[in-house]
């Protein structure tokens, strides 16, 4: 395992493609500070790691409220955790027809997507600019914010708003020397293998659904500090299907 020297704090660690993180950055070394609106799931996460002889600090914090988010950086001071990586991974969609979407799952929607990834990065931002860290973020967008089928508008609206906060977080902190680039992953299966089959996989330009691990890799990519010149970037990682024609014969 290698030895960073580096923490990286990853939101939405309980399942799916945060865990899948958690776990990729503490197999390179990295200390890992998760969080996560269930504590059963990201504590899971957290001992898994730790039975890897990893590192993570495991906070429970849902990203849809403020008061969570003030609570948890109040935390992190008190318990002096330091870390200079930050990816907004935590997530939730609601997929229904626009005619019976309320405001209020609009809204849970918005918030836990999109302005929890402005949270995080201010209160990031703010540690960073102090402690003159070259603070790096991932913002995890979707291939959704250029690309729709029905009954996704919230869903839809709040990963396009990912990629455009993205560039102008950038812009915003790039004289503090903090990057900011975001992923916009395709089909990405947490699940068993066994529920994909042959054509799952062969739409693909790739040949293959998507996993955790790549999005791992794009993360690994973009938060290397030898990887400066990449910022205010939104790197589509969906096995080409954004750049396949999809016209029937």
């Amino acid at each position: 395992m290698k030895n960073h020297q580096e923490t990286v704090l990853i939101t939405g660690v309980g399942q799916g493609i945060g865990r899948g993180l958690a776990i990729a950055y503490a197999k390179e070394g990295y200390t890992v500070i998760g969080c996560d609106k269930n504590e059963k799931a990201g504590l899971a996460t957290a001992e898994e790691i730790k039975q890897q002889k990893g590192t993570c600090h495991f906070y429970r914090c849902d990203v849809r409220v403020p008061d969570d988010i003030s609570t948890f950086f109040r935390q992190l001071k008190e318990e002096q955790r330091s870390f200079s990586i930050l990816i907004n991974n935590a997530g939730v969609s609601a997929f229904r027809s626009m005619f019976e979407l309320s405001v209020d799952e609009w809204d849970e929607v918005l918030n836990a997507n999109l302005r929890s990834v402005f949270l995080f990065s201010k209160e990031s931002a703010k540690i960073w600019k102090r402690s003159d860290i070259n603070g790096r973020i991932v913002n995890i967008a979707s291939t959704r914010a250029s690309m729709s089928e029905p009954d996704s508008e919230a869903y839809a609206a709040s990963k396009g708003g990912i990629v455009a906060l993205t560039h102008a977080l950038a812009a915003s902190l790039s004289p503090y020397t903090i990057r900011v680039n975001s992923i916009s992953p395709g089909w990405i299966h947490t699940g068993s293998p066994e529920e994909l089959t042959a054509e799952d996989h062969n739409q693909h330009l790739s040949n293959r659904v998507g996993s955790p691990e790549d999005v791992a890799r794009a993360c690994l990519y973009l938060t290397d500090k030898k990887n400066a010149f990449v910022n205010g970037e939104n790197l589509v990682l969906d096995g080409g299907m954004t750049r396949k024609m999809m016209y029937e014969d």
